[in-house]
């Protein structure tokens, strides 16, 4: 197993106090509805029920597009275009990753759809049962077919399809959408940084964009109501948001391909992890900005 260098160690301990700062804000709040209920206007408060309608239109596009995507990919490695397959796995992914504030909240589903093997093991104590993407990736690049994945691929289409139906479900929140958008940040550069999340395709690149981009699109939303109560941080965050999205795109390939995560170096996994890392401090602030 890779070893955790110290600056993923740092990151892990800023992020979490950063995740404990939005975390205490929506304690504060009244319990049965967000935040914002308790000092907004009544205007400001109909602009964030629209906010978070919004958000939820966003997931349910994102998980619209995931199952569209998913049923393809689910033909081509039934066909066994092991090729096509491996160059979809990691773009089909990324609107999972996205949409992840959401979607893992349906613990079940989470471990169907995307859990890691070491993370499956870990509970179960053996990775009879293990299903979902990665289960998938790990026969296309470590057996290099497509051979064994068909009723992995059906499954997964089944669970998608499940979640789905049950997003629209959903009471989202101010709260849920600010402490998402920075749980999206703690995944990249705690976790993800080392490389754990893509152990066999080595598409982490892939995701890291995801996530940032479904915490940025969290940012967009809030922006008009956080532009009125503080400008300053709109134009912190819109920097901040800027420096990680150039580093991920010396990192591409073309329009939409990355490098494999194994040809960045110590110091370019050390560069994004701390450019995230001073993202998710003025990030964690948007809750307390909107109370």
């Amino acid at each position: 197993m890779k070893k955790v260098k110290l600056y993923t160690l740092l990151a892990t301990v800023a992020l979490s106090a950063f995740a404990l700062t939005a975390c205490s804000s929506s304690n504060t709040s009244t319990s049965t509805s967000s935040s914002s209920t308790s000092t907004l206007s009544s205007s400001e408060q109909k602009q964030i029920d629209q906010i978070t309608e919004d958000y939820r239109s966003y997931v349910e596009g994102q998980i619209d597009q995931l199952l569209t995507d998913t049923e393809s990919w689910a033909t081509l490695l039934k066909e066994g275009k092991l090729d096509e397959a491996k160059a979809q796995y990691p773009l089909i992914r990324m609107a999972y990753e996205r949409s992840e504030p959401i979607a893992e909240s349906f613990g079940e589903l989470d471990i169907k759809i995307d859990y890691r093997l070491v993370d499956y093991v870990d509970e179960n104590n053996t990775e009879e049962g293990w299903t979902g993407f990665h289960r998938i990736e790990r026969i296309l690049w470590e057996q290099n077919t497509t051979s064994g994945t068909e009723e992995y691929a059906t499954q997964l289409v089944n669970d998608i399809k499940e979640l789905r139906a049950k997003v629209s479900t959903v009471d989202v929140t101010a709260d849920m959408m600010a402490t998402g958008a920075v749980d999206l940040l703690n995944e990249v550069a705690t976790s993800k940084i080392t490389g754990e999340e893509e152990v066999y395709s080595h598409t982490d690149l892939y995701d890291f964009r995801a996530n940032i981009e479904g915490a940025e699109e969290i940012f967009e939303l809030f922006k008009p109501i956080l532009e009125e109560k503080d400008a300053d941080l709109v134009e912190t965050l819109t920097a901040d948001f800027k420096t990680v999205n150039d580093l991920l795109d010396k990192y591409m390939t073309d329009e939409t391909h990355y490098k494999s995560y194994t040809e960045l170096t110590d110091a370019d996994t050390k560069a994004l992890s701390q450019a995230v890392t001073k993202l998710g401090e003025p990030l964690s602030q948007m809750g307390i900005v909107l109370e």
